[in-house]
């Protein structure tokens, strides 16, 4: 028996540009746009950060898989990253940010994701697009979990998701909340570095542990420094308007 032939390098480009934004992009639309009330800024704003952060995670971190390229990945999440900006405006929800603050976040969170993306097409080669596709899902249930059952869910986990993190990122980039901007950031950019690292120095596995040393110290960083005071009032403002007929 002839056994079936490999996808091509074309073939799993092409698959990773025009599925990872569907996924990315309108699968986060689709799911969390029905809760918005474009009468309640709160509402908007607490949907814009998990909707932007499972865009973009789904997005670079599945085309990146698919593609096997850091670059492909990053380029695909910012293309998401843009479309959902448009779509912010075009349905006239009040998500008042930072343009430059915003791009900042969406160019940072892009890197960090495509970065993973391409550690697992290193790592798991044909099949690193699955591991991509079953973090983005859990992740991205528990961001939705989170909007939608606000103290759900307990600080110390949410706080250990990159996703949440651009989430964070996203809804900080408002005039008031940017001095909470930085430290999701910075949590990103450094599991890019760490990421990025791994990939480089595989197949030697002792860089895994610079990684995950890596990523629970950013996590407890973004623990001690996020406002969850802020949040958790926030989030509850969001249970109000989502819960009026």
């Amino acid at each position: 028996m002839t056994p079936k032939a490999k996808p091509s390098r074309i073939a799993s480009s092409f698959l990773g540009w025009l599925c990872a934004p569907l996924v990315g992009a309108l699968g986060a639309s689709a799911t969390l746009l029905p809760y918005i009330d474009p009468t309640a800024s709160t509402t908007a704003i607490q949907a814009m950060g998990p909707i932007f952060a499972i865009g973009l995670m789904g997005s670079g971190m599945i085309g990146a898989a698919l593609t096997g390229s850091f670059a492909k990945g990053m380029m695909i999440a910012l293309v998401c990253g843009l479309f959902l900006t448009g779509l912010s405006f075009a349905l006239g929800t009040p998500f008042e940010a930072n343009l430059l603050a915003l791009g900042i976040a969406i160019a940072i969170a892009s890197v960090s994701f495509a970065a993973r993306g391409a550690l697992f097409a290193r790592s798991a080669g044909d099949r690193g697009w699955f591991i991509a596709s079953a973090i983005v899902a859990g992740e991205g249930a528990i961001l939705v979990t989170a909007f939608l059952i606000p103290d759900a869910l307990p600080k110390w986990l949410l706080s250990l998701l990159p996703a949440r993190w651009a989430s964070l990122a996203i809804q900080s980039t408002g005039a008031e909340k940017l001095p909470h901007f930085i430290y999701p950031l910075l949590a990103l950019g450094g599991t890019a570095a760490a990421t990025a690292l791994v990939t480089k120095l595989l197949p030697k596995r002792m860089p895994y542990l610079i990684m995950f040393t890596v990523w629970l110290c950013l996590s407890t960083l973004v623990y001690h420094q996020t406002d969850w005071d802020m949040v958790q009032i926030e989030e509850a403002g969001t249970q109000s308007s989502i819960a009026k007929p």
